[in-house]
């Protein structure tokens, strides 16, 4: 199984990635992980040539320490393929690895969204709202990376709600990966993703709906794979994010 082919980009690397220091402590990991990673979403680095430690040291102004470990991450994620003497290179999930990835995903969300389904806290309901209100300024700024990352983090929020930490754990380990091959699936066929599922979801856990809500993520994870697994476009109203 060729899992970590390289990436085919149409990447725009003029465009440095976005960063703003405060003025009360220096960045740290958590800070510059979004950046990059949002950026690999966007298609922003070529698969080779510009994409290193040094172009990144360049566009951020930081610590070739702190971009190791921003690459280290990534490269735990499976998003990075880092070798000796050799540039960063950007996996490409193949059609096998995304298949088991969502069988996966879908045994365990099930679970989990049942789980957060039975006593949901206001400030966790309010947290995943906030998240998918940011998905929409994105989506409406054309901020495909951006959009599709809060929507990986607004599925590993709704796993932490379950209360079940190895769950939660596995799950984070599967989302990084299929945001990628969403991200690269899309610039291929121009698809722009959609949020509009998620706020259901919530309304099914704000009623403690388990039935409905371990519907809807099934009915989203059936859309993604008919999105990441037909090799010929399907309509645009079937492209889901997350």
């Amino acid at each position: 199984m060729n899992s970590f082919a390289s990436a085919q980009h149409t990447p725009d690397t003029s465009v440095a990635l976005p960063f703003s220091r405060t003025r009360h402590r220096p960045p740290s990991v958590d800070d510059i992980y979004p950046q990059i990673f949002d950026a690999i979403l966007d298609q922003r680095f070529a698969p080779t040539g510009r994409f290193s430690e040094e172009r990144l040291i360049e566009m951020l102004g930081i610590s070739r320490s702190l971009v190791r470990q921003v690459l280290t991450r990534l490269s735990h994620q499976q998003i990075l393929i880092l070798r000796p003497n050799h540039q960063p290179q950007i996996a490409a999930p193949d059609l096998e690895q995304i298949r088991q990835i969502l069988h996966a995903r879908r045994l365990t969300e099930s679970t989990l969204v049942r789980l957060a389904s039975q006593q949901p806290r206001p400030e966790d309901l309010k947290r995943l709202r906030g998240l998918i209100e940011r998905q929409r300024q994105c989506a409406e700024r054309k901020q495909r990376g951006s959009s599709i990352r809060l929507s990986e983090e607004f599925h590993l929020q709704l796993a932490e709600m379950a209360g079940n930490a190895p769950l939660a754990h596995f799950l984070s380990s599967l989302v990084p990966l299929t945001s990628l091959a969403i991200a690269q699936h899309d610039a291929q066929t121009g698809f722009y993703c959609v949020w509009q599922e998620q706020a259901g979801m919530v309304d099914a856990l704000e009623r403690q709906d388990a039935t409905m809500a371990v519907t809807l993520i099934n009915r989203h994870l059936d859309h993604l794979a008919e999105v990441l697994l037909n090799p010929e476009p399907v309509a645009a109203r079937h492209c889901v994010v997350g």
